[in-house]
């Protein structure tokens, strides 16, 4: 499979490849057997309530988004959406956080090699150590905390492209991780593919916990999560969350 060959649906305004779990993790394998391409790294991200909201209200962001080569649908809202309103539903969510343990045990056996960039030291660390637990015998060729800028930033990203990694995983958070794609992908063209990630490395770490997987099937981790962080959380999803639902509800097709 291409990523031309992907079939996308209209969820809340963006254009979201209509694959599931496993489909996508085949989908990254086979990018990473292939030549680096000449117009630079593919660039893989995902959309969730969150992100529809921001894509609304802000243009920039937009085309940061739709440029990808591939969305996938980060938020089982989405899903759910899909099935009300689309003639062609999502089959599932595609969480970054579940991808990853399967693309990474596929990649010991595919070849496939992986540089982890983003979070904390302590976080990128452990999510090396944890990765290694999951899939003992894959390859990560390097690994570097997200708080890089000026020389030390134009340093890593020579690194990062001599190194020359299949998949870059890019946890940053969003806007950051979308941005960085923008103004240094250019910078990386011996890397095949960046999959923007989000908190994928809290979880992986085991730094935050994950939802109950009921409350993940309901559309209702955003509650679990706001139930743990209620000061970080509360103002973004009272603002971002009535208008995800609108999003999803209008511009659903």
């Amino acid at each position: 499979m291409t990523i031309g060959d992907v079939e996308t649906s209209l969820i809340g305004g963006a254009r979201v490849a209509r694959l599931n779990l496993e489909q996508t993790a085949r989908l990254m394998l086979d990018l990473a057997r292939r030549p680096a391409r000449a117009e630079g790294p593919y660039y893989l991200t995902s959309v969730n309530g969150e992100v529809l909201a921001r894509r609304a209200f802000d243009p920039e962001f937009t085309k940061l988004i739709d440029s990808a080569d591939l969305i996938n649908a980060d938020g089982q809202p989405l899903v759910a959406a899909s099935r009300l309103l689309s003639k062609q539903p999502l089959p599932e969510r595609v969480a970054t956080t579940d991808l990853y343990p399967i693309v990474a045990r596929m990649a010991q056996d595919a070849g496939a090699s992986f540089y982890l960039l983003g979070a904390s030291e302590e976080v990128n660390r452990a999510t090396c150590e944890a990765t290694k637990r999951i899939a003992p015998r894959v390859n990560i060729v390097g690994r570097s905390h997200g708080f890089l800028k000026g020389a030390e930033l134009e340093a890593k990203l020579d690194e990062i492209n001599a190194l020359a990694p299949d998949i870059l995983w890019l946890a940053m958070g969003v806007p950051l991780e979308q941005q960085f794609v923008r103004d240094h992908a250019h910078r990386l063209p011996n890397v095949k593919m960046i999959k923007t990630s989000g908190g994928l490395f809290d979880f992986v770490s085991g730094v935050k916990k994950r939802a109950p997987q009921w409350m993940q099937d309901a559309g209702l981790e955003w509650a679990f999560r706001l139930g743990l962080e209620p000061r970080r959380l509360l103002k973004r999803y009272l603002t971002t969350n009535p208008v995800a639902a609108y999003l999803l509800l209008t511009r659903t097709r």
